[in-house]
């Protein structure tokens, strides 16, 4: 048996995505059929509508970042704005995927990992630009307020270092690691209005 404990980790992230997308699903098909009798127009029904629009989003967003990713495989552009769209509207933390093009899907599964790491350091909101020049990826944050944990953001850099990382900081460990996958080296440098990462 070949598959490292890694693989395995990615594969059961695309197999959890991949069993939830399909109930999520049904409960958007459902709001739409509702809304569409005249039953589903009011302040819950929209709530209910948004909120499902946002989980699904949030699943396929997890499915790219944390799932499996062959080498060979590609993302569309479109793909991406579409997941990124609908698991921020209506917040204050916007992204802007500046590529038209398909990219390699272990490439922009590193991207993701990123904007998480993002999330986490602006929790009131801010805006990252994410862009590609060749082989060479640009991720930039910006946000009036900006939470930057010394320790954490260390993770990114050494990720067998000695710092507790939280499930809900996972995102600071396996970045690095997918970077190492790739043989690409990720840079990461912070200031008081946000950060800059580059692989």
């Amino acid at each position: 048996m070949t598959t490292t404990p890694r693989d395995l980790t990615a594969l059961l992230g695309s197999r959890i995505c991949h069993d939830l997308i399909s109930p999520l699903g049904a409960i958007s098909n459902g709001v739409e059929l509702l809304a569409m009798t005249g039953l589903g127009n009011s302040p819950e029904m929209a709530l209910i509508a948004e909120s499902v629009t946002n989980a699904n989003a949030r699943i396929r967003f997890f499915r790219v970042a944390f799932g499996a990713a062959s080498e060979g495989q590609a993302t569309s552009a479109r793909e991406v704005r579409d997941i990124l769209h609908g698991m921020t509207v209506g917040s204050r933390f916007s992204i802007d995927w500046t590529m038209d093009d398909d990219a390699p899907r272990r490439e922009v599964k590193l991207a993701l990992l990123l904007i998480q790491c993002f999330e986490t350091a602006m929790p009131w909101g801010g805006n990252v630009t994410v862009a590609r020049d060749g082989d060479d990826w640009t991720l930039s944050g910006i946000a009036d307020r900006v939470k930057i944990e010394p320790d954490l953001w260390e993770v990114l850099g050494n990720p067998m270092s000695s710092h507790d990382v939280s499930a809900a900081q996972i995102q600071f460990l396996l970045a690095p690691l997918a970077a190492a996958e790739m043989g690409r080296q990720l840079s990461v440098q912070t200031s008081d209005q946000g950060a800059i990462f580059r692989f």
